[in-house]
């Protein structure tokens, strides 16, 4: 039963990356609004799923390699701000380089290596999402449920961006790219079961990615932003996450 569950919320995702230009209404609605909602259910996931993750990686990483238990903590959260770095660093890169085509008048653009660097940074982040749909540390429904939501929600408004930034180069190769991705990460969760450590190192290091993308895609900036709307994603996504414990 997981498979096709699974198996469905995955060509959401596809979904979601190859049709995000034809979703209109993202369009009709102010921006700020549902950008401020998604930025709390974002926040909302980080700080009630993937920071609680982290520690039981941590136990994993003591338990499995023999490391106590401050060592394991210490190694979980280094890996996590490695992550961070290497993402941060990625984006001022972009940034610079198209700043720098801006002043030689070729347009908003960058070197065509940093078009795949950037991608396939995502394109990371997306194959570990696509499994965890099959292997993530909380099981049940409620849990997978939340998760999916989270995910969708996080890749409608990345993909967005993305669309808006990089139109022509999303369009012709970037939504295949991590489309591809997050199918090849569901896919090679069917398969396979990757050691716990082993997805532990990933996991942690991704995690300073996920949340660097939380903060720079999905909380707007300060004249964009809404309170309430950010707010509701908040509260709404962790009382769905507090009743899912209870009815687990």
């Amino acid at each position: 039963m997981l498979l096709p569950i699974t198996a469905a919320m995955t060509a959401v995702f596809v979904a979601i990356h190859l049709y995000i230009g034809r979703l209109r209404w993202l369009d009709v609605l102010p921006r700020h609004r549902w950008l401020s909602f998604s930025g709390g259910v974002a926040v909302g996931y980080v700080f009630l799923h993937l920071l609680p993750d982290l520690a039981l990686h941590q136990r994993a990483f003591s338990n499995e390699l023999g490391l106590s238990d401050t060592l394991a903590e210490s190694m979980v959260y280094s890996l996590a701000l490695l992550g961070l770095v290497a993402f941060y660093a990625l984006e001022r890169k972009v940034r610079l380089s198209r700043a720098k085509s801006r002043a030689k008048g070729k347009g908003d653009q960058y070197e065509d290596h940093l078009e795949w660097v950037h991608a396939s940074s995502y394109a990371a982040l997306n194959l570990l999402i696509g499994y965890l749909l099959l292997h993530r540390e909380e099981g049940g429904w409620a849990s997978l449920t939340l998760y999916f939501g989270a995910m969708a929600l996080h890749f409608m408004t990345v993909d967005h961006g993305m669309r808006e930034d990089h139109r022509e180069a999303y369009e012709r190769r970037g939504r295949w790219v991590i489309s591809a991705a997050v199918a090849a990460g569901w896919l090679l969760g069917a398969l396979v079961t990757v050691p716990q450590v082993g997805i532990g190192f990933l996991f942690a290091f991704l995690a300073g990615g996920i949340v660097l993308n939380t903060l720079k895609e999905e909380l707007p900036q300060e004249r964009e932003s809404r309170l309430w709307p950010f707010l509701t994603g908040t509260g709404l996504y962790a009382a769905l996450m507090l009743a899912g414990e209870f009815i687990a």
